[in-house]
């Protein structure tokens, strides 16, 4: 399984003590591969920073960096060429359905209910708040 993470959710899966760190917890475990692009990468540190600090988000980007080097194909890295424009509330998020469009993921874990628009339009990857990606996906009862 692939998935994008919006940043609302990145920026607390890192965290020991939030309930979102069970994302992490799959992700590095190999539960499913993460796609990313970029502007994505860019946007993380930005609001890493901004929000927690500078040692922080380098923190956070250093263990990305070292979890996908010592799990290969963990952490899968596109350059979308085709702009969708699917979140016209805000396109600001665009570079998030592009990036799940064009890696073929099958979701996008987010809060933001502008990703809704995704819902039943054709295009494979679907929102998913992280609360029901973890209940549906990542809990020990799923077969």
């Amino acid at each position: 399984m692939i998935v994008v993470i919006d940043t609302n959710v990145a920026l607390t899966m890192f965290k020991p003590t939030h309930r979102n760190h069970a994302l992490f917890r799959a992700w590095t475990s190999g539960r499913f591969a993460w796609a990313v692009a970029t502007d994505i990468l860019f946007e993380y540190e930005e609001i890493m920073t901004r929000l927690g600090s500078a040692a922080y988000a380098a923190q956070v980007m250093s263990t990305v960096s070292a979890i996908s080097s010592l799990r290969i194909g963990s952490l899968i890295h596109v350059s979308p060429s085709f702009f969708f424009r699917t979140i016209s509330a805000d396109r600001d998020d665009d570079k998030f359905a592009d990036c799940a469009i064009t890696a073929h993921t099958d979701f996008i874990v987010t809060s933001d209910k502008h990703f809704n628009v995704l819902i039943g339009s054709g295009y494979k990857p679907q929102p998913i708040t992280p609360e029901a990606f973890i209940t549906s996906h990542l809990s020990g009862n799923q077969t």
